[in-house]
């Protein structure tokens, strides 16, 4: 699993989207942005966020260190404002804590890229069927003068109708697999060049294998039982089949060098 940490003082909340997340520090004297398991998203974005952000880690992205944090409520009661009480009062446990990195800013479209890097990102998005990375959220900083991807919540959008009874149903792997990708909003699709070449660099670093071990850093206690996985390790086991499935395919990945998407 990932790393566990006890959250010793909240910090400050970050207003800047709808789930309320906050600044918080932690018992290894680390700061981090502490993302709600109370919060409206649900449990299941903290899940995305571990597997995209350990993905995109693997394919050799900078991105921030994930930790569990360890949250008791008795922190809430020193919170003056009504809002962060309730969501703090709702997230006793394990949380998801991301490394904030100090004096970090936002991709504006005119930072220089290291080779590869923009396709890399663009190909893993289109691999997690990620519906950020836009100009109206790049969820990309810049610290120290290297590009950090952050933010895969958004991501494997496919899991949200599990607790429905979509796993038991026959296909959702392939249908998954299947399933088309755009590009167009894409924050990087002018940087990203030679795409295909990138795709085969990729796939040779993932298989079903990888995707297992990503997955056995999530805590058990976000794998929430479904129809058709009533287990942690058989949740484990269906994110693992959806995207060894995805990864067998190609019609997800975006024609890039075409000339209606190669220019944004």
């Amino acid at each position: 699993m990932i790393p566990t940490v006890g959250v010793t003082r909240y910090v400050t909340p970050l207003r800047e989207g709808g789930s309320l997340p906050g600044i918080v520090e932690g018992d290894d004297l680390g700061t981090y942005v502490c993302k709600f398991r109370g919060a409206g998203q649900g449990l299941r974005v903290l899940v995305a966020e571990v597997i995209v952000g350990e993905l995109a880690r693997r394919l050799g992205l900078r991105t921030p260190r994930l930790v569990a944090l360890e949250l008791d409520p008795e922190i809430a009661r020193y919170e003056a404002d009504e809002e962060v009480q309730d969501l703090l009062n709702a997230s006793a446990g394990l949380n998801l804590g991301v490394d904030f990195l100090p004096g970090a800013f936002g991709f504006d479209g005119d930072l220089p890229l290291g080779d590869g890097v923009a396709s890399t990102v663009l190909w893993l998005d289109a691999f997690t069927a990620n519906v950020d990375r836009s100009w109206r959220n790049p969820n990309l900083l810049f610290w120290h003068g290297d590009l950090w991807v952050i933010d895969h919540g958004a991501c494997l959008y496919f899991h949200h109708a599990w607790s429905s009874g979509a796993l038991v149903k026959e296909g959702g792997p392939a249908r998954f697999a299947h399933q088309p990708w755009s590009p167009a909003d894409h924050v990087l699709l002018s940087h990203a060049h030679d795409l295909r070449t990138a795709d085969e660099r990729i796939r040779a670093q993932l298989d079903e294998q990888t995707f297992a071990e990503v997955l056995a850093l999530v805590p058990d206690g976000w794998l929430e039982p479904v129809p058709g996985a009533e287990t942690p390790d058989a949740v484990r086991a269906a994110y693992v089949r959806f995207l060894t499935a995805r990864l067998e395919t190609r019609q997800w990945l975006p024609e890039k060098d075409q000339p209606e998407v190669a220019t944004r």
